[in-house]
């Protein structure tokens, strides 16, 4: 479903997640990615109540960053099969709706887009492996 380990980080440090990249394994890099788009979703949505239309597009800019060449481009669409290409298209779907949110200055549609990707952030963590004791 997901690239090799050395490509994810590659794709991680594209999109800039400032801490714990370094140790982080492959389940730690994709939460870290949806907290970062999450946060940047939060954020243009609190930019756009406020009237703030730099700090809304640069929000949605990191937001966009994060979704496309982060957990878009961590895909192995190969080994992944159906999924990778389920998560691709929402990935697509989360994008676009992104571009509407920026160009409508919408909230309606950042917490649209929110509600898909926050099940997802969530379904991720629950399923974190279990560290194995040496």
């Amino acid at each position: 479903m997901f690239a090799p380990f050395k490509s994810q980080a590659n794709a991680y440090s594209k999109v800039h997640v400032e801490t714990g990249v370094e140790g982080a394994d492959p389940h730690q890099l994709v939460t870290m990615l949806l907290d970062g788009a999450l946060s940047a979703i939060a954020q243009a949505s609190g930019a756009i109540e406020r009237g703030d239309v730099p700090a809304k597009c640069k929000a949605i800019a990191r937001a966009v960053l994060i979704i496309d060449e982060g957990l878009r481009g961590a895909l192995d669409m190969q080994q992944g099969g159906q999924v990778a290409a389920t998560l691709q298209d929402l990935y697509a779907c989360v994008l676009l709706r992104l571009t509407q949110a920026n160009l409508k200055n919408d909230t309606a549609i950042l917490r649209e887009c929110t509600q898909l990707l926050a099940p997802m952030r969530d379904a991720w963590v629950s399923i974190k492996p279990q560290k194995i004791a040496a």
